[in-house]
């Protein structure tokens, strides 16, 4: 893939006049509003639960928190966008109002919940759909002027897992990133954020293919998201359940860290926390 000459990679993201410093890799801790995700869903049922996990996740590290109320886990499908905003909204609007500094993200692909979110204070969009599911979520992210986080899935929830095959994963996923940037940036997007979509459409097997080939993705100079936080292809390697599967997450975060992830999205802030320190101290003595 060809790149401009002296380009340099992306290293900083505006959200709402806030400017992110990508130069150390950050952490984005994830708010499920949800009753049916795979390891947190139905433990934030009022705007107060979310408080408290905002201010866990806040003070373990994380410098992003990632909110969303429609659960993309294998099986689930789609939400009205009417029900997801009625879960999502309030406890948004509770966790702005006592942490005005935070940096929030909403995890939606329905672009009127993107830009109801943003209204309500979040200055991030992470869409696991890429755009796919609505075609009006690209010009809602050009009209919003906010950060931009495409996910790689095969398939769509509800059947993501019964099948997934590729001819070239890596060549594949890296293609299907090409045209979105290419679409987004025809549109004024610049600041993309892109996520290979561990778990999303790949077997087992393919999951730690990507991993393996995670440099890869640096072609496209822009920050690259991992998330594994106790997922299965943890869980079906080691025979835990995603309540035992901290570990392994760490295991999975380091590995990620040492091919390139800019932000870890993750359960556990502190540990996530951890893994980078000690990535870039070893760095730093290379």
């Amino acid at each position: 893939m060809w790149k401009e000459p002296f380009f340099c990679p992306k290293k900083t993201l505006n959200c709402k006049g806030k400017i992110i410093n990508l130069s150390s890799p950050l952490v984005m801790g994830v708010m499920n509003i949800t009753p049916d995700s795979f390891y947190d869903g139905g433990r934030l049922t009022h705007s107060w639960d979310a408080i408290k996990l905002a201010e866990q996740l806040l003070r373990d590290g994380a410098q992003l928190l990632d909110m969303g109320a429609a659960s993309s886990r294998p099986g689930a499908g789609f939400i009205d966008p009417k029900e997801e905003q009625q879960r999502l909204l309030p406890a948004l609007k509770a966790v702005v109002r006592h942490f005005p500094e935070a940096i929030i993200s909403v995890d939606t692909y329905h672009s009127t919940t993107a830009r109801m979110a943003v209204d309500a204070g979040a200055s991030m969009i992470n869409d696991v759909s890429a755009g796919r599911f609505d075609p009006k979520m690209f010009p809602a992210i050009a009209e919003l002027g906010v950060p931009y986080v495409i996910m790689h899935m095969q398939g769509q929830p509800d059947n993501m897992q019964k099948a997934p095959a590729y001819r070239h994963l890596v060549r594949e996923v890296a293609g299907f990133f090409s045209e979105k940037t290419e679409k987004l940036r025809e549109l004024g997007v610049h600041d993309i954020i892109i996520d290979p979509g561990f778990g999303f459409g790949k077997t087992l097997e393919q999951n730690y293919q990507l991993l393996a080939n995670l440099e890869y993705f640096s072609v496209f100079d822009l920050p690259l998201m991992v998330g594994v936080s106790r997922k299965s292809m943890i869980n079906k390697v080691l025979s835990t359940s995603p309540e035992q599967a901290l570990n392994g997450t760490t295991v999975l975060n380091t590995l990620a860290l040492s091919k390139g992830a800019d932000i870890l999205r993750v359960h556990d802030a502190r540990e996530a926390m951890e893994a980078i320190k000690i990535i870039n101290f070893y760095n730093s003595h290379k």
